[in-house]
């Protein structure tokens, strides 16, 4: 990915590189997963990624390394999910397609109730307004306590902690919604 010179900050162009890729390696499983938590559509992924990844490179010079890094990668991922909800298409058509990955063969009514889960989850989390449901991710899916939550999405702390509280709720509501709908318990 070829970006331009102005992006390079005061670091060196080797050290730049050198440490986005130590980023990128490390963490695009997080992004992708935290994308998808947010909303973006399985077919979308490869491309929101790239954009959050764009400007991780672009911003690296201003992360503090003496700060956890996850926190300030979700901060990229929720601005660029949000981008991709404000885009047009994506108020007209309802996408309701789930990422499926292969598992490593378990039974297959097993398979099947675990890719039942997910794709509840993934529905009762859409549920939820992007605000809240960015603070329920960050909190209770990858475990960010609330002060750098709070700093990471640049808002108070007891606006982070009312967030948590209110999506919680409505996420469990969506989950029983879903579940009442489906048929199961």
């Amino acid at each position: 990915m070829a970006l331009p010179e102005s992006a390079a900050g005061t670091m060196d162009a080797s050290e730049r590189h050198r440490r986005f890729r130590e980023v990128f390696e490390a963490e695009f499983d997080y992004v992708w997963a935290t994308l998808r938590r947010l909303g973006v559509d399985a077919r979308e992924l490869e491309d929101v990624a790239q954009d959050v990844f764009v400007s991780v490179y672009r911003r690296l010079d201003s992360y503090d390394r003496a700060r956890p890094l996850r926190p300030w990668l979700f901060a990229f991922a929720f601005r660029c999910a949000a981008d991709w909800r404000r885009l047009a298409r994506h108020r007209i058509e309802v996408l309701t397609d789930c990422e499926k990955r292969p598992s490593a063969s378990p039974a297959a009514d097993d398979v099947v109730a675990h890719a039942e889960e997910r794709v509840l989850v993934q529905h009762a989390l859409d549920a939820v307004p992007v605000a809240r449901r960015a603070v329920l991710v960050l909190h209770d899916f990858d475990e960010v306590p609330m002060k750098q939550i709070a700093r990471a999405l640049s808002i108070p702390l007891f606006t982070t902690y009312s967030r948590l509280r209110v999506a919680r709720r409505e996420f469990g509501e969506a989950v029983r919604r879903l579940r009442a709908e489906r048929g199961l318990r």
